[in-house]
């Protein structure tokens, strides 16, 4: 199995760099001297509210969201960090649409930078369905650094995927 697999579109020179951190047993220590900072944001109340307060800042016009949880049966290893569904329900005579937003629980412990990717990468998605040019105009709008960050995280995603193995 690849240990790269988060890095497959990547650059080989970048994903020789990378190799030689693994190598040298250093790809840990890097990413803990850039990214110490943990989050308090435990609960699924406390991230709906986390949630909710970047919306406020950057999409006040969007769909309101019903919910939003960590959910342990996303499984990150298989390629869903997060998830967001529209939900439509008849109530009454009326049809109730519901926005949420599922983090996978891995981002409880993982450094708030990441915390923060992923809640705008899912944010997003109120807006732009697809992965297109407006999608990640829309992510740096809300995280300048964010393909920054997504790239560190798929190194983060790396590093824990080696410790397991």
């Amino acid at each position: 199995m690849d240990p790269l697999k988060y890095l497959a579109g990547y650059p080989p020179q970048l994903q020789a760099k990378v190799r030689e951190l693994i190598a040298q047993g250093r790809l840990g220590e890097v990413l803990s001297a850039r990214y110490s900072q943990a989050h308090a944001v435990r609960s699924d109340d406390q991230l709906y509210e986390y949630v909710q307060a970047l919306k406020d800042r950057h999409l006040r016009r969007s769909v309101p969201l019903g919910k939003v949880v960590y959910d342990s049966k996303l499984q990150v290893m298989k390629h869903a960090l997060g998830t967001h569904t529209s939900i439509s329900r008849v109530h009454g005579g009326k049809l109730k649409a519901s926005r949420e937003i599922r983090i996978a629980t891995v981002f409880r412990d993982a450094p708030a930078e990441f915390l923060q990717m992923i809640v705008v990468h899912e944010l997003a998605h109120l807006k732009e369905a697809e992965h297109n040019k407006a999608f990640y105009q829309l992510c740096t709008h809300m995280a300048p650094d964010y393909h920054q960050l997504e790239f560190d995280l798929r190194l983060y995603l790396t590093r824990l995927e080696l410790e397991q193995s």
